[in-house]
Parts: C-alpha cells; structure tokens; sequence
C-alpha cells in the first residue's frame, strides 16, 4: 500500500472542450424577438447588414464546421437573433414559413431597393395599400420573408 500511496499521478489528459467565451451583456430591444436557425448564420449576419443595415452586437465564434451558436443582431432598432442549425442536437434545418418580419420604416423606396440590390427577391413590390401603407415584401436568399411598411 506504501508504493501506491507514492506514486506519482500522471498528468490530466487535456480536454477536447473549447475555452469558454466571455458573453458580454447586450441589450435586448424589441417584445417579441425573432431568433432565425438558419445554415451559415454568419453569411446571413453580413447579408443583413448589407440589405437591412444590420448592426452586430455580439457573434459566437463558430465551432470546428465553421457554425455558429448566437449572433444578436440590430435590425431597424429592434433586437434579431441567428444560429446555424445543428441537427445532431435536434435542431435541423426548417424551411421558413407561415411568417414574415415586418419593419416599419421611413423612406421604403429607398429601404426596400438596398435589399432588393443585396440580393433579395421581390415579392410584392413596394404599393399604396387599402389600409393606407406604402407596403412591400421581399425574400432574403435563407429563405425568409421581410415585409416593409410606411404610412402614407
């Protein structure tokens, strides 16, 4: 028992776990939060910031297959969250439907040309609406609806 009582401990394996990233507080604006699952969220971020003037407040660093866990996002003032998906922890890939982001804004032409420049498809073209809008529709290359309105 004496020899077992001295011998030396062999050093701890190291982990293959990744170092844990320091999480800064960012401000969550908006009531309902739109968080998209998307494949290459960090395509859709630079997308976003091309088309709609997305601000990044905060992005993950992706993992070793290059995905992504969280980027939060400002979009006309409100807060929008990504991730890619990851379907080995039950989160595949969903077609986006039965919904569309809807943005208030001043100066539609303008706005939903930027889009439609970066790379959105039209959906319904910017028109006077019955409700009394200026109101567009248009579809991001993930597969997303944005609707923009302006009061006339």
């Amino acid at each position: 028992m004496a020899k077992a009582a001295n011998a030396k401990k062999k050093p701890a394996a190291k982990s293959a776990e990744p170092e844990p990233v320091s999480v800064p507080k960012i401000e969550v604006k908006g009531g309902v939060i739109p968080y998209l699952s998307l494949s290459n969220a960090s395509k859709a971020a630079d997308f976003y910031a091309k088309a709609f003037g997305a601000e990044e407040k905060f992005r993950y660093p992706v993992d070793e297959q290059g995905r992504t866990m969280h980027i939060h996002l400002y979009i006309n003032g409100t807060s929008v969250m990504l991730s890619d998906v990851f379907p080995e922890y039950g989160h595949p890939l969903e077609k986006p439907q039965a919904f569309s982001l809807h943005m208030m804004v001043t100066g539609i032409d303008e706005t939903f040309q930027r889009a439609v420049d970066a790379g959105c498809e039209v959906v319904l073209p910017v028109q006077k609406m019955f409700w009394g809008d200026r109101y567009g529709q248009v579809r991001d290359p993930f597969g997303v609806l944005w609707a923009m309105g302006e009061p006339d």
